[in-house]
């Protein structure tokens, strides 16, 4: 049987990146050989692309120092559908043979956002997760929160500033924001991940701050009311009838779930599986986990992260994460391991969803053709 070749797109130009280059490796580790032949494409801080040889290709999740190696030969992507090559190298112009799939574990900004599926798409490669809308909605934590409420579900009070908006009257909108949702507050840039540049506000000069430090990452920045609440999360698999896994509880050991904590804090928070919650409030999550990731126009995974309020039990879906972390030890995957799902048959399924939807896509017309207008009526002589 013919191996799939199986593009691992990791790295880019994120906040993310270091966290990108774990999820590969441990992509690439679980990867069946017998079934797939891994291509593996970084991308480093500056947004070039080289291919890597797997001896040095990223060092052990274990190590805090991650680096992208130089040594990898530079490529360029060839956006042409038809050709029989995906990836061109710069050096010699020697094309490798065409991508069958790519999994994009391009987490952040250029990854997650509709950017790099937007590329795929115009090559014409099929690619695990998410589709240009569903990336780029699902991203925006504005767009999303506004989807979410016309579609009906529960989201915490919450409003977007603009960084223009900020820089030409400030205190008005310091006034504006504390009128409307009053402290304590969350701040975080409309457009990033992994708790990037967010702050927990609790007077008018901590909101001041933490507006200035959203508004280093992204033009727009969301203000949402801070609520007492648990943090549950689920994950979602599938394309036209999605399903959910069981829920997980994280609980942080910091103010709240910050990069530190998620990242450079082993102790940072606690990761419950499952989730210590009753039967029927883990329905509801499962339920409208699979209603967000419908609303959103999402495919393939995401990760649904609810708040649920510790007094009144209320559940508001916080956000959607198209590609999330990937590591052994990441929620998404951990949640379907508990659910039945192996991690070795979660990336199995995730490259199969990828192939189906290409599949479905391809037997789409693209072009349409003008029918030929009448002749004009000759006069009756």
């Amino acid at each position: 049987m013919k191996k799939i070749r199986v593009g691992i797109l990791f790295g880019g130009r994120s906040c993310e990146h270091e966290v990108s280059l774990v999820s590969a490796r441990s992509i690439l580790d679980a990867l069946d050989r017998g079934r797939y032949d891994p291509v593996l494409i970084g991308i480093d801080k500056e947004g070039k692309w080289f291919l890597q040889e797997e001896a040095e290709l990223m060092l052990p999740p274990s190590v805090r120092s991650f680096s992208l190696s130089e040594r990898g030969e530079p490529v360029v992507l060839l956006p042409v559908p038809s050709s029989d090559n995906l990836v061109l190298r710069r050096s010699n112009a020697r094309a490798l043979p065409r991508l069958d799939v790519v999994f994009p574990v391009l987490h952040g900004t250029c990854g997650e956002d509709g950017s790099i599926q937007g590329l795929l798409e115009m090559c014409g490669v099929p690619y695990v997760g998410a589709g240009i809308a569903g990336s780029a909605i699902s991203f925006d934590k504005d767009v999303t929160k506004r989807l979410l409420r016309e579609a009906g579900l529960p989201v915490a009070p919450a409003m977007a500033v603009r960084k223009h908006e900020w820089e030409k009257n400030p205190e008005s909108t310091l006034t504006a924001v504390l009128e409307r949702l009053g402290p304590p507050l969350f701040v975080k840039p409309a457009n990033q991940g992994s708790s990037v540049g967010v702050s927990k506000v609790k007077g008018k000069e901590d909101l001041a701050r933490a507006l200035t430090l959203a508004f280093r990452f992204d033009e727009k920045a969301m203000v949402e009311k801070a609520i007492l609440a648990r943090e549950i999360e689920c994950s979602v698999l599938g394309g036209g009838e999605p399903i959910a896994s069981r829920c997980g509880e994280v609980i942080p050991q910091h103010e709240f779930y910050s990069y530190e904590a998620k990242y450079l804090d082993e102790n940072g928070a606690i990761l419950e599986i499952p989730a210590p919650i009753t039967t029927d409030l883990e329905e509801r999550i499962r339920t409208l986990a699979v209603s967000a990731f419908k609303a959103l126009e999402c495919d393939g995974m995401a990760r649904v992260d609810f708040f649920i309020d510790k007094d009144t039990e209320e559940i508001y879906v916080n956000e959607l994460n198209t590609i999330p972390g990937f590591t052994h030890i990441s929620m998404y995957p951990k949640l379907w391991e508990y659910s039945g799902i192996s991690y070795p048959e979660l990336i199995d399924r995730l490259l199969t969803l990828a192939l189906e939807r290409h599949n479905r896509k391809a037997e789409l017309e693209t072009s349409f053709q003008l029918p030929t207008p009448p002749l004009p009526r000759q006069p009756v002589p």
